[in-house]
């Protein structure tokens, strides 16, 4: 795989060819090269062990699955937020509940002041033997952010599996009991809205008002803030719009709605994501293509250097369409306030 940002592809869309290559578009609003603005967060997979198998997974994360981050590599993960200032952390997977070091991992990063997000799929807390996190995530303040579809069970289950959204409203309550989502900042509960198709998501505080009102009065659930985040042609749902016929039409969609104001708060300019065996890599979507940070800075968390790192080229894609597209999409839902 070529590693210079100025001809680096998504190789796994070459066949979109008329599609312009990203950098192009970055090119044309005078922000190529793309670099990063600093490092505030380390996002950190943990596995991609699953007890779902989502439609729109870009990790094709399952319970087949058996890759999970060791003991050692969170120590390394912890050892490098003992040496710098970065501020959040930031655990998602696969499952992170299906990591058996998660705990010790928690524990330790509150132990050093860090703010800790995991980022859960609600319906493994719903299961007998994972059902104590919710608890312990109260006792350790640790932010939630869930995926929740849609405030409907047909929208959500036709996504996610039958079942689905009756066990994570099971699970909603049960945090809202323990005092997540409600108006105080301590225990915050953020929820994640992704499309079900091939298509940009919804004006985020609109969609956001709407599922606050209907999951209140449907079944009495809070929670802080939805997070609408574009669907990245990658893993298991790259396969869907492959198998369709609509990888290139999609690819379209978000070209034409590129938004530099979006392009220029993307979220791998200030964070970087560590995967369950260690390697770094600019986000969590790079991550899920094997596309590694940039050959002249560490390519390991054993090997992490704040210098470099704070500082490098970030690697580029036309998978990154999806986060510069209309409002933006991150981790943390849209950059552009609408």
């Amino acid at each position: 795989m070529e590693s210079s940002c100025s001809t680096n592809q998504m190789y796994d869309l070459r066949a979109a060819a008329t599609v312009p290559p990203f950098y192009q578009k970055l090119q044309a609003a005078g922000l190529f090269p793309l670099m990063s603005t600093g490092l505030s967060t380390l996002q950190v997979n943990v596995g991609r062990t699953c007890n779902m198998s989502c439609k729109h997974c870009h990790m094709d994360a399952g319970p087949d699955r058996t890759e999970s981050m060791s003991r050692e590599t969170i120590s390394q993960c912890l050892g490098v937020l003992r040496g710098t200032n970065i501020s959040t952390l930031d655990i998602t997977g696969g499952a992170p509940e299906l990591n058996p070091y998660l705990p010790w991992f928690i524990e330790e990063a509150v132990k050093l002041g860090r703010q800790v997000i995991v980022r859960t799929n609600l319906t493994v807390l719903d299961a007998d033997n994972y059902a104590c996190f919710a608890e312990f995530y109260a006792a350790h303040q640790v932010e939630l952010i869930a995926s929740l579809p849609y405030y409907r069970e047909k929208n959500t289950d036709r996504q996610r599996g039958e079942g689905v959204f009756s066990a994570s409203v099971r699970v909603l309550k049960r945090l809202n009991k323990l005092g997540y989502g409600l108006e105080q900042d301590k225990l915050r509960l953020n929820l994640v809205y992704n499309p079900g198709g091939a298509f940009l998501p919804p004006v985020q505080h609109a969609l956001e008002a709407d599922f606050r009102r209907e999951l209140m009065r449907r079944h009495g659930v809070a929670f802080n803030r939805l997070f609408t985040i574009t669907n990245v042609p990658a893993g298991r749902f790259l396969g869907f719009l492959q198998n369709s016929g609509n990888l290139e039409k999609y690819l379209e969609r978000l070209s034409d709605a590129f938004n530099p104001a979006a392009a220029a708060g993307v979220m791998c300019r200030n964070q970087i994501s560590a995967g369950w065996d260690g390697r770094l890599y600019d986000c969590d979507f790079n991550q899920a293509l094997g596309l590694p940070c940039a050959p002249e800075v560490p390519g390991h968390i054993q090997d992490f250097d704040w210098a470099s790192l704070k500082k490098r080229p970030i690697m580029l894609g036309d998978h990154c369409y999806a986060c510069t597209a209309g409002f933006g999409s991150s981790c943390g839902g849209a950059v552009v306030k609408g």
